[in-house]
């Protein structure tokens, strides 16, 4: 660990993940905690608990703002864990002088997100610092969800299952490194910001033997499945060619040098099913989004990593992001 934290310590990859289990996992060690879940199970595994705070710079950003963005990452880890969100708090610090239309606009969007998930905030608060002591405003929000399938997690992954992404990966990220540089787009590139609840809803309803859900947040794709990787002692095998990424994110990232499976996501998640289940779980993700693909299956050849297959025939490991990425991306 280095002496100071550093923007790396925020990006959702390796220095993320050190600063968790040197410092918060050390001093709050408990059985719960260290199943390092999307969310909490507790009460005897009817609930899930989580919560998260968000910062993200700019506030508006095509497809979303930061109160959809608070909704939904909340509500968006209480559906990784089989649960429809209920309940909410919302806490709120703002700037002195921040605009009460632009305040007014983000609690409305947030309303609206909430009317999608069938959820209600039922407490909040609010402090007003003085000028320059926040950039304009943060949100924190926490969720409490009641679990309709249990036994989900990201420790129980096998051989017996394979790997599944939702959608296109990487718009999110994309779109606020254009959007905070001013990059001029002529697409219609946005963030991929929704809630996730409906479509777990219709997975449970149609009985997918889920092993395990996770939102590709911080650290993107290649982040999730090393923890994958790393928790349940597995190989990730995933091939390249079948990750979906459309044109403009991959333009951005050519340009940029960036690897799209390491850029934020707020509506994207992948999926560990079992094997017998992959068409009918493909043909249910492909009503809300025609880019939902199978990319990789889980082996044991190199246990704790994930390997990525070229089209070419090479493989090479993909590593858990490292370094700055971008921060404030949520």
């Amino acid at each position: 660990m280095t002496k100071q934290i550093k923007l790396a310590h925020g990006n959702g990859g390796a220095e993320n993940n050190e600063l968790i289990s040197k410092v918060f996992y050390k001093a709050f060690k408990n059985e719960i905690l260290e199943k390092s879940e999307d969310a909490a199970i507790i009460e005897d595994g009817k609930l899930a608990f989580s919560t998260d705070s968000f910062t993200v710079s700019p506030l508006f950003f095509a497809g979303a703002n930061i109160g959809k963005l608070a909704i939904c990452g909340t509500c968006n880890d209480l559906a990784m864990m089989g649960a429809k969100p209920k309940y909410l708090t919302c806490s709120v610090i703002i700037e002195e002088g921040f605009d009460i239309n632009e305040l007014e606009t983000i609690v409305e969007s947030m309303q609206q997100e909430l009317e999608i998930n069938g959820a209600s905030v039922v407490s909040g608060d609010t402090k007003v610092v003085p000028k320059g002591s926040v950039d304009k405003i943060f949100i924190n929000t926490t969720g409490i969800g009641e679990v309709l399938k249990s036994g989900i997690s990201s420790n129980k992954i096998t051989d017996n299952d394979i790997i599944i992404v939702s959608r296109d990966i990487g718009t999110h990220g994309a779109t606020i490194f254009a959007s905070r540089e001013g990059i001029e787009l002529t697409s219609d590139l946005k963030s991929d910001c929704m809630s996730l609840y409906p479509i777990v809803k219709k997975l449970l309803d149609n009985d997918i033997n889920i092993t395990a859900l996770r939102d590709a947040t911080r650290g993107g794709l290649s982040a999730v499945l090393n923890e994958w990787a790393n928790q349940s002692n597995i190989c990730i095998e995933v091939e390249e060619d079948k990750i979906p990424i459309c044109d403009e994110v991959m333009g951005l990232c050519e340009l940029l040098g960036f690897d799209a499976t390491s850029l934020a996501n707020e509506g994207t998640f992948v999926l560990a099913v079992n094997k017998g289940d992959s068409k009918v779980t493909l043909d249910i993700l492909k009503l809300f989004n025609n880019n939902a693909s199978l990319i990789g299956k889980v082996t044991n050849t190199h246990p704790k990593k994930v390997v990525l297959n070229s089209s070419w025939g090479t493989s090479r490991f993909l590593e858990t992001p490292t370094g700055e990425l971008l921060p404030r991306i949520c």
